[in-house]
């Protein structure tokens, strides 16, 4: 999708929005072609570019952790193996630094979320006009369809609802075993006899519903929390490219000072990538850990 097609303001919207499938107000399933129709669609509208490439690089993981597993011998490890076996090192040195009890899901969740939320951020480094333009030239040319119609984000990271999906799966992890470790009195006791106590029976239920306020929105800011670290982080990266993008269709002068912020901005973006991954592990890992020790 070139800069120079559509005004500053489209080409924005235009990146920013997702490839939407859902109903439309007159009952008829299809694609929206327009942000307006994408809203009308509601809640279980379902952003296709985002399943697309999460269950992708999901499926690329596997598929390159199965591989270097199977190449993995008792000998010097080289290429892949080696960095393979590099990653599954610090995750285990993060596990154990973090979780005190024993479990053996936490380990392979760990490496999952880390990995895999680095794949989904690194997309971000891919030029954020090559991958939408082959999809409207697809779109024009093969479907007939107008290319400022055709929407292609990329960057599953900077949609809220796959990182709202991933926290929402890491806290009902959390709830499963704080119920399965502690039982549903130990659980209901965490909820709304701390922080406040009192060996008065009468202060002490009247304590009861603040102590419930106070911890019931300590639980809920865990996922909250996960979810909006990774999107907004993210989602403010890809909004930078794509501001510089501009730069490349104001004169030769403006593009080549937008290539060079380009490139600073990609080799600084890739600490960040790589940090983002790296909390919502660890805070995974330190939530289940709280989930399997009693206060």
């Amino acid at each position: 999708m070139s800069s120079e097609a559509l005004s500053s303001t489209d080409y924005i919207k235009h990146h920013l929005q997702n490839w939407t499938f859902g109903k439309h107000p007159d009952g008829t399933w299809g694609f929206a072609h327009s942000a307006a129709e994408a809203k009308e669609m509601g809640f279980w509208a379902i952003h296709v570019d985002t399943m697309f490439w999460s269950i992708s690089l999901g499926v690329l993981f596997l598929w390159l952790f199965r591989r270097a597993a199977k190449k993995a011998s008792a000998g010097t490890p080289s290429g892949f193996v080696n960095f393979a076996e590099w990653i599954v090192e610090f995750i285990d040195t993060s596990v154990r630094g973090s979780f005190t009890a024993k479990n053996s899901l936490v380990a392979p969740l760990s490496l999952t979320i880390f990995v895999w939320i680095f794949l989904m951020n690194l997309m971000d480094l891919i030029p954020v006009d090559w991958l939408p333009s082959l999809a409207g030239f697809i779109g024009a040319n093969v479907f007939g369809m107008d290319p400022h119609h055709v929407y292609f984000k990329v960057v599953p990271s900077t949609d809220p609802n796959a990182t709202f999906g991933m926290a929402f799966a890491v806290f009902f992890l959390v709830l499963y075993y704080s119920i399965k470790i502690k039982g549903i009195g130990g659980f209901t006791g965490e909820l709304t006899l701390q922080p406040f106590q009192a060996k008065n029976p009468v202060i002490q239920a009247l304590f009861i519903p603040i102590n419930f306020v106070l911890e019931f929105v300590s639980l809920i800011s865990k996922p909250i929390s996960l979810s909006l670290r990774l999107f907004g982080n993210m989602y403010a990266g890809e909004m930078i490219f794509i501001l510089i993008a501009l730069m490349f269709s104001a004169g030769i002068g403006m593009g080549i000072f937008g290539g060079l912020l380009q490139l600073g901005w990609a080799i600084f973006h890739i600490l960040i990538i790589t940090l983002q991954a790296f909390i919502f592990m660890t805070l995974t890992i330190v939530y289940l850990d709280m989930a399997h020790h009693e206060h």
